[in-house]
């Protein structure tokens, strides 16, 4: 059973350019996974320094080897510094998939 991650985080609208590296790193590492379908992030066009996270896993066992990575601990480490906040992400298990 996949897994679909949705959610947001909170930049503040003048930091993002400067945590755009940190961003372009984690998908970079996390999107070579194995078990990675997908990983994405988005800045809310309507809401600046509102982050969209997107995400789909093979199923648990690959989310759960995610967390403890490097890069995911670098990640969530290098928050602090550009005053990210308000992270609300939740876990979808997706039985199916088609086409619309």
């Amino acid at each position: 059973m996949s897994l679909i991650i949705a959610g947001t985080v909170r930049c503040p609208p003048e930091n993002v350019a400067a945590f755009r590296p940190h961003m372009v790193a984690m998908l970079t590492a996390t999107r070579a996974e194995d078990g990675c379908v997908d990983y994405s992030y988005a800045e809310d066009v309507a809401e600046p320094g509102l982050i969209r996270v997107f995400e789909i896993w093979r199923d648990q066992g690959a989310l759960d080897a995610h967390f403890k990575t490097e890069h995911m601990a670098a990640w969530r480490a290098a928050w602090p510094g550009f005053g990210v906040s308000d992270r609300r992400l939740f876990a979808y298990e997706i039985a199916s998939e088609r086409p619309l």
